[in-house]
């Protein structure tokens, strides 16, 4: 069986409801799903696994650690990270991925645009755009630390991004500006959730104020 071109890294935690419409999505932009169940007590992993995924059990809790842990199981030169909650559709991510392709790019990022209010709420609106001031004090010129992305699975792994909890995103960010990749940036329709949850992060001031916690620790 040939190896895909694109693999889609979907960390995920209880997201059962959004998987069968993510992983449809992912499908139909022509690349292979590989979830990363993080500990999901809904069934996840069977819902994946049913729909055609790549499934991966990481038993160490944190977005870093799924998101690795779906890194390193992947196998096409290509990869891309996207929510598994349907916030994003996986047809924003080809825009992404044809800027790596060309070489204009070696990291492209989305930066979410909320389709309605109070998709994001303030405080994330708020603790995100600390984050990216503090990126941009570091050389790295991003507006959102998206959880988004797409570049070559061997220069992802090869900056060595220790974090594994929330975060990975920042040090990763980090460790790409301080090896002069060239990131950009491309607006993605942020949009309400599919299964119509709340995010774990962005959806409470208590998630938002964790996350920005593990980042501002990645500067320490």
């Amino acid at each position: 069986m040939d190896e895909p071109e694109v693999d889609v890294v979907l960390p995920c935690l209880n997201e059962a409801a959004a998987l069968p419409g993510v992983l449809d999505g992912v499908r139909a932009i022509g690349a292979r799903a590989v979830v990363v169940d993080n500990g999901s007590t809904d069934g996840s992993a069977e819902v994946a696994a049913a729909h055609g995924a790549v499934v991966v059990t990481e038993s160490r809790p944190g977005y870093g650690a799924a998101v690795h842990a779906g890194l390193v199981r992947a196998d096409a030169a290509l990869v891309c990270v996207l929510d598994a909650d349907g916030s994003v559709d996986p047809a924003e991510l080809p825009a992404l991925l044809e800027l790596v392709r060309t070489g204009a790019a070696d990291l492209a990022a989305g930066r979410r645009v909320p389709v309605e209010r109070g998709v994001l709420p303030w405080h994330a609106r708020a603790g995100n755009a600390l984050l990216a001031g503090l990126l941009r004090r570091h050389g790295v010129a991003v507006r959102d630390l998206a959880p988004v992305r797409a570049a070559r699975r061997a220069d992802l792994l090869a900056l060595g991004v220790q974090d594994r909890a929330f975060g990975y995103p920042l040090e990763l960010l980090l460790r790409a500006g301080r090896a002069g990749w060239r990131v950009r940036e491309l607006p993605v329709a942020y949009r309400p959730r599919a299964a119509g949850t709340t995010s774990k992060v962005s959806g409470s001031i208590r998630g938002t104020a964790r996350a920005a916690r593990d980042m501002i620790g990645v500067l320490r």
